[in-house]
């Protein structure tokens, strides 16, 4: 029997069906093992040594994996074709030879960019050893990571509180979209004004031209600066007595396609055509990748989607040649097949671009197997891929110039036409924004006709019309635009995008409205705060250096360790100097970088101090720092305790213009021919069938978080009515998993275990592949909980774990909330003490007692000789408290919107 491992389960059941009965393939789920988050993971003392850890549901994989392995004679290693996939493979082949499980097994790597028979099978004739370079590559980026997160994390909670953590790549983000917001802020639009003449030609055909020369000077954008010169010149034209043809010109034009896709331009896409954000693209293009059923053949749709190339290989050249020739016809198709190169140099042109594995399986044919997501996606997908081997459009463009009483002024008018689509029948790439209102139309070319016009001939001038224009600000950032700027400056890789633009909404350093970024006060302090203390670290060219590095360790040009060596010298040093700042330094810093976001000057009244205290009318608003983070307060404190948060959030329109003032009737029940509306109560929007009937309540929904009232009709509603629903049969055990949602929002069941829905999932479509993911990736009930040290009054363990109520922190039977400005995923024991400390004060005053660690640390010697009386008088709370729960999880009913 030989064993081969891959990712994902659904990779694997696919796999196996390629391979037969002699391989037993199984999944990893992912890593097995990472770095503990905690102090020491990372020794640069011992030449940057690492410690590894590996977590329970790495435990249940690797023995899985040890089991299957002592029963055969070969381990295939079939991880992702990247640098992460090798890693993987790297942390499974050092975790079983740790347990000698590997004696007498031939390990080998095979590598695949898709999920076919065919490329199953040839790279299993060519399997290859762990390529090391790009193992060093993981670690050196695992390493740095770490280093950045838990050594300048720390510095934050204690000079910034209320900031959640700092990373390489993320802060640099996120200083991309704080910048462009302060860019907004102090944008002062300009006017300028511009002129058109509507124009007919001899034969009384109409056409427009515009004013680009006046007295003989050329006119540029502000030219006509306000409505004063606009009037000046338009009166200028109404006098003329004369316009004519003063030059015609004409050139041919050709539009090239663009290229296939990379995963950057991908997410980029369907940001603008589908509206999806970079995780949602990213998980449903994974499952194009894993495989799809189509009718009793699994096979994957699509290469491998974490990609930076734009090459396609020959065969799929050749397969995309013969397609357009027999759907588009020879004019279509270039004379030889079109070759691309990627413009970044820190492209690994290695992998192919993301394209379909057939391309004669069209999206048409293929909608029947795939759900609306995955339909899209791969329709865009194969568009793409046609079109960057299709013939270039062809445009004819004529520009005309229009003489004014011999020199009084000089008009423009310009035309093309579309000659020859080309390519653009089948596909135009979106822009993201269009000046600056950032409509994501697609860029294509319209037709512009002029009328006929040759040099010299009179034109009878009709309506002069100025139009007043004022200059725009940039926009915010789209996740789309966002992902481009990042892969312009070399920020992040293919496989890193997605989860980056992820963990700055977690952190709630950014929020996402109407689909563009916008920083969160955290999140501009934070960046403000590295900007003046870390500089070095948040500069563009600094993180596209570093990422340049880990690209010639992933080649074998450079040594991993002198990577570490050469950035931890200076970093260390950097947080020293840092740990001995004052919190007026910081204060000061701070109140200098955001005084113009935090007191905008009155454009009304400019001479009014946007500083001026409101209260003592005397002192001077600044920025504060306090235990739970920054807020406006007077300089005249304590005589003066005037406050204000830092930002007040406006009142947010839940109901996207859907008037809820009365219930929206959104059709008939077909089961009990109930009416169906939808509701605005206390706690949101929510679905309603019939109304009450007198004890008996209405069935009811909420609308999950994301989904707009606007989008919900008939169908969607009916649809979250009967929630929970089945997805399917667990793959491991054959119990059935639901998704429904509930009082903490929208989630999937697998007998007791109940994990949350993520951005990008949807319960209403959620499949199950991604509902299996999500189920194994489910903390487990009981489990230790990740260790923060030992308590120092007893000893005993303190650790951090994540429940129904969000994460905790643990010593012996005492639980205590993390709260939502401290990361629970970088807490440490230094952190979680207070919050113990806290908690168990509370206990003790609910059961009218002092708490139980005052006690001790006022009388250790009374402490010690009544050790039952304090056991006793402990019990009796711990009893009531437990019954409550007990009590209520009788009532096993999901409160929705209207409760």
């Amino acid at each position: 029997m030989n064993v081969v491992v891959v990712e994902s389960p659904a990779k694997a059941k696919t796999i196996n069906k390629y391979l037969g009965q002699d391989y037993h393939v199984l999944a990893s789920y992912g890593h097995v093992r990472d770095l503990p988050a905690k102090d020491g993971s990372v020794r640069p003392d011992e030449d940057f040594s690492m410690s590894w850890q590996v977590d329970e549901r790495g435990e249940k994989r690797l023995s899985e994996i040890a089991d299957a392995v002592k029963n055969s004679k070969h381990l295939y290693l079939a991880t992702d074709p990247d640098r992460e996939g090798e890693a993987i493979s790297w942390h499974i082949v050092d975790e079983l030879r740790r347990r000698n499980v590997l004696e007498g097994v031939g390990v080998e790597r095979v590598v695949f960019n898709e999920i076919t028979k065919k490329a199953i099978v040839e790279a299993f004739e060519h399997p290859r050893s762990l390529n090391q370079e790009l193992i060093d590559a993981y670690m050196a980026r695992r390493a740095l990571d770490y280093l950045v997160g838990f050594t300048l994390s720390p510095v934050l909670w204690r000079k910034l509180p209320g900031s959640r953590s700092a990373g390489r790549v993320q802060s640099v983000a996120l200083r991309l979209i704080s910048e462009r917001e302060a860019e907004i802020e102090v944008f002062k639009p300009r006017e300028y004004w511009s002129i058109d003449v509507n124009l007919t030609n001899a034969e009384g055909s109409p056409f427009t031209a515009r004013l680009t020369h006046l007295a003989g000077e050329k006119l540029d954008k502000f030219g006509l600066p306000d409505e004063a010169t606009a009037k000046a010149a338009a009166r200028k034209l109404e006098a003329a007595a004369r316009c004519s043809v003063a030059s015609v010109e004409r050139k041919q034009t050709k539009r090239n396609p663009y290229p296939p896709f990379t995963t950057s331009t991908l997410q980029q896409e369907a940001s603008r055509k589908l509206g999806f954000g970079a995780t949602r693209t990213m998980r449903v293009a994974q499952k194009l990748y894993e495989g799809i059923d189509l009718g009793g053949e699994t096979v994957g749709l699509i290469t491998y989607m974490r990609t930076d190339g734009v090459t396609m290989a020959q065969e799929a050249l050749d397969g995309t040649r013969s397609l357009i020739s027999a759907d588009y016809g020879d004019p279509y198709l270039p004379s030889a097949p079109r070759q691309y190169k990627s413009k970044q140099k820190n492209a690994q042109e290695a992998h192919e671009a993301i394209r379909p594995t057939d391309l004669f399986r069209r999206p048409k044919d293929m909608g029947a197997y795939l759900d609306d997501d995955g339909r899209r996606l791969y329709e865009l997908i194969w568009n793409r891929t046609v079109a960057s081997q299709m013939a270039s459009a062809e445009l004819d463009q004529v520009a005309v110039d229009i003489d004014v009483d011999s020199g009084v002024a000089q008009l423009r008018a310009t035309g093309s036409i579309v000659t020859f689509d080309g390519f653009l029948t089948l596909y135009q790439e979106s822009r993201d924004d269009k000046g600056s209102d950032g409509d994501g139309e697609a860029d294509k070319p319209g037709d512009r006709r002029l009328p006929k016009l040759n040099e010299g001939d009179a034109v009878d001038r009709k309506d002069v019309l100025p139009e007043q224009h004022f200059t725009q600000p940039p926009p915010r950032y789209t996740e789309a635009s966002l992902v481009k700027k990042m892969e312009e400056l070399g920020i992040g890789r293919p496989s890193t995008y997605a989860s980056i633009l992820q963990v700055l909404q977690d952190r709630n350093y950014v929020r996402l409205e109407k689909r563009r970024f916008t920083p969160e006060d955290r999140g501009r302090l934070v960046v403000a705060f590295l900007s003046s203390f870390f500089e070095r670290y948040v500069q563009y060219n600094f993180t596209a250096e570093m990422e340049e590095k880990l690209d010639d360790i992933s080649g074998g040009r450079i040594d991993w360790r002198l990577v570490l060596r050469d950035f931890w010298s200076a970093f260390s040093t950097a947080i020293e100097g840092a740990s001995g700042l004052s919190i007026t330094q910081v204060i000061d810093a701070l109140d200098e970088d955001l005084g113009p976001h935090f007191f905008p000057s009155d454009p009304e009244d400019p001479s009014k101090n946007p500083r001026a205290c409101p209260s003592c009318k005397e002192g001077r608003l600044g920025l504060r720092l306090g235990r739970n983070g920054g807020f406006i307060g007077c300089s005249n404190y304590p005589d003066c305790r005037f406050t204000r948060p830092l930002a007040v959030p406006g009142d947010e329109d839940e109901t996207d213009g859907v008037d809820l003032s009365n219930p929206k009737l959104l059709g008939e029940d077909p089961q009990s021919n109930l009416p169906i509306t939808m509701r605005k109560g206390p706690f949101g929007i929510y679905l309603q069938v019939g109304e009450p009937d007198g004890d008996t309540k209405p069935k009811r929904a909420s609308l999950p978080k994301g989904l707009s009232p606007a989008e919900v009709d008939l169908p969607k509603a009916l649809a979250l009515l009967a929630l929970p629903r089945d997805v399917g049969a667990h793959p491991e055990d054959g119990k059935v998993i639901t998704a429904g949602i509930g009082r903490y929002g929208p989630y999937v069941k697998h007998g007791s275990t109940y994990r949350s829905l993520t951005e990008g999932d949807d319960v209403l479509t959620i499949g199950l592949n991604r509902a299996v993911t999500l189920i194994a990736e489910a903390p487990k009930r009981g489990a230790a909980g990740r260790p923060l040290g030992d308590h120092p009054d007893d000893g005993k363990p303190v650790t951090q774990g994540k429940g129904r109520f969000g994460p905790y922190v643990k010593h012996l039977k005492l639980y205590a909330s993390v709260p939502s400005d401290i990361d629970p995923e970088t807490i440490t024991l230094e952190q979680a003490l207070p919050l113990l400390a806290a908690q168990a004060e509370k206990k003790a005053q609910k059961a009218g007692k002092k708490p139980a660690a005052k006690k001790k640390a006022a009388k250790k010697k009374a402490a010690k000789k009544k050790p039952a009386a304090k056991k006793k008088a402990a019990k009796k709370p711990a009893k009531k408290a437990a019954k409550k729960p007990a009590a209520k999880k009788k009532k096993a009913v999901a409160p929705t919107a209207a409760d």
